[in-house]
């Protein structure tokens, strides 16, 4: 049987940020991770964006932790010469009575201490992108996008420089509190004890927490996992902002996104699944096409399928916001077991500031 002091599970972005924190100023720090590689699941199928936190209700973790990330991110891309643009975002209101949502975000995002947001009018938004049509627009300039898999191979890269050690192929089947311990059983037979348990298995988090004793349904942690689809055109060219929609319910709506090469993708579209399934339906493509030609003309020849990912999501169909949910759970009577569970966006760009988070509630 292996011992260790810190056990995380999962090798996504969030996983693998919190092991390159706690790897700093902690021995034995592991990351067990059931792919045969790093971030395989939602951390490398988004929109690859850096968000501003201008979404999120004001004193949220997912507020605080999201303008906290982009600081720490930035700050990290810089110092490890990692890819990354800060293109900045217009979000577009088509017609007069979405500019009530513009002023919303504004000010949601000054409380939130989300800097530069400005009001744009028609004339100021076809100023800076010609091809876009909007009413009004809100400036975001901290927003940009970022070369996902650069970022998280730097995270493997400073665990493993820590002395921590990702270990790929090692799926939980077991998970026991036995005294002030924590036994792991893997699908390849190997047993694992640790000191300390840090459950970061996005998708499947809530069944890790099942299988160490929480009861999800009672204390609402199940999760539901909404599918997001992504199109794109070679057609549309010389775009130099991200150009958001207004957000539903569920969603930032389908939005324009522009990777690092300067090509033009469109997602993702929202709707809950059942089933761990990354094909796209074709049939989807009428909805994006009419989401899309309200702030930018295209026509359907000139759209295609592209890629698409799942997220963790703990707001049920119908359901307002829910926030991340990480928590020391002591008090369900797991001491040092960490839960975090509904890691969606901005998961991503809240990534290092989430470690720092945990970090802090380690007992």
């Amino acid at each position: 049987m292996e011992k260790v002091n810190i056990l995380i599970i999962g090798a996504g972005v969030i996983g693998l940020a919190i092991a390159e924190k706690l790897s700093k100023t902690s021995e034995d720090v592991v990351v067990v991770e059931k792919e045969k590689s790093f971030g395989r699941h939602t951390s490398s199928r988004n929109s690859e964006v850096i968000h501003s936190g201008i979404y999120y209700p004001p004193g949220t973790l997912k507020a605080d932790l999201c303008v906290r990330g982009v600081e720490l991110l930035y700050d990290y891309l810089n110092a490890h010469n990692i890819r990354y643009r800060k293109c900045g975002k217009l979000v577009v209101a088509v017609n007069p009575e979405e500019e009530v949502e513009l002023l919303h975000l504004q000010n949601m995002g000054r409380k939130n201490g989300v800097k530069g947001l400005t009001l744009l009018d028609s004339s100021q938004c076809a100023e800076l992108e010609p091809q876009i049509k909007a009413f009004k627009a809100l400036s975001v300039p901290s927003t940009g996008i970022i070369d996902t898999h650069g970022f998280m191979e730097s995270l493997v890269h400073q665990v493993e420089k820590n002395d921590g050690f990702i270990v790929y192929d090692m799926e939980v089947t077991a998970l026991k509190k036995i005294g002030n311990k924590y036994r792991i059983g893997f699908s390849n037979g190997e047993i694992f004890e640790a000191d300390l348990v840090i459950n970061s298995a996005g998708l499947f988090a809530d069944k890790i927490a099942e299988m160490v004793g929480i009861d999800t349904e009672k204390h609402d942690l199940k999760l539901h996992w909404c599918k997001g689809e992504y199109f794109k055109s070679s057609k549309v060219k010389n775009i130099n902002k991200l150009i958001y929609p207004i957000p539903d319910k569920i969603s930032l709506g389908i939005h324009l996104s522009i990777n690092l090469a300067g090509n033009c993708r469109f997602g993702p579209n929202a709707y809950y699944v059942d089933e761990l399934d990354y094909s796209i339906n074709e049939a989807h493509k009428k909805d994006f096409l009419n989401s899309i030609n309200k702030y930018l003309d295209l026509e359907e020849k000139y759209l295609e399928m592209d890629d698409c990912g799942i997220r963790p999501k703990l707001q049920k169909p119908n359901e307002n916001f829910r926030d991340f949910y990480i928590k020391e759970e002591s008090d369900k009577g797991y001491h040092n077991f960490i839960n975090l569970i509904g890691i969606e966006s901005p998961g991503f760009t809240a990534s290092l500031a989430i470690a720092e988070y945990v970090s802090k509630i380690i007992n």
